[in-house]
């Protein structure tokens, strides 16, 4: 199988991974929290804050691959807190339209960085 790393000059890693791989008709984008871009400034740690920086982000990787929200089919998004999910909700209902990605949200103990909500996806060409 090929593949093709996809990288976002305004996006930093945190770790050894890739910004997203091409797979062929599926793109796998990686998790993206709103510190991993190289302009964030913490000026509000607010939770709508960092899910739109995170969506921008993510917004930066699909235009790599030459896609847009509208061909994400799978949203994983992650959160340090179930108390945030209204929070985020309101900007994901803002950056996705009907019919939506199917989508899994949990709450986890942390996050890298410090951030409070992490979002990975996958979308599809055609």
């Amino acid at each position: 199988m090929s593949r093709k790393i996809i990288s976002a000059e305004q996006i930093s890693s945190s770790g050894p991974y890739s910004h997203a791989v091409d797979a062929g008709d599926y793109i796998f984008l990686s998790g993206q929290t709103a510190r991993n871009s190289k302009e964030y400034i913490e000026q509000s740690n607010s939770v709508s804050e960092q899910t739109k920086q995170v969506f921008m982000n993510l917004k930066q990787v699909l235009t790599q691959a030459d896609l847009s929200f509208e061909n994400v089919v799978k949203v994983n998004v992650f959160l340090t807190s179930m108390e945030h999910f209204d929070e985020m909700n309101e900007i994901y209902k803002k950056t996705f339209s009907k019919p939506y990605p199917a989508r899994t949200c949990v709450a986890v103990q942390a996050l890298p960085l410090g951030a409070d909500v992490e979002i990975e996806c996958i979308a599809k060409r055609g």
